[in-house]
């Protein structure tokens, strides 16, 4: 039997997920419109895209707009990388077990 492929755990968790789905098709997203197309709270949002920070997968840059914090985030390389594997391991997984029930 293969192995079946590992799923990034850092991707694996549904708004993160989200929020590397949604930075994948942008160039750049704000805090208040990730958090609006994830229907999140702001404590939920940001502690999500503090782990997703940390692991390198996305960037922050804070700025301040008519005297009130901006924070604008961007997919990185090792984002994107880590979302197509994701993508292509699900798949594999996927097949594994639609193959196991025919």
């Amino acid at each position: 039997m293969p192995e079946l492929p590992e799923l990034d755990q850092v991707v694996h968790g549904q708004l993160r997920l989200a929020v590397l789905s949604i930075l994948s098709t942008v160039e750049k997203a704000d805090f208040t419109y990730l958090r609006d197309r994830t229907n999140s709270t702001d404590g939920n949002i940001a502690a999500h895209l503090l782990k997703l920070e940390q692991a390198g997968y996305i960037s922050v840059e804070k700025t301040f707009l008519n005297r009130k914090p901006m924070s604008i985030y961007r997919l990185t390389s090792a984002g994107r990388t880590a979302l197509t594997n994701y993508i292509r391991n699900l798949k594999k997984l996927l097949g594994a077990e639609f193959n196991k029930t025919k």
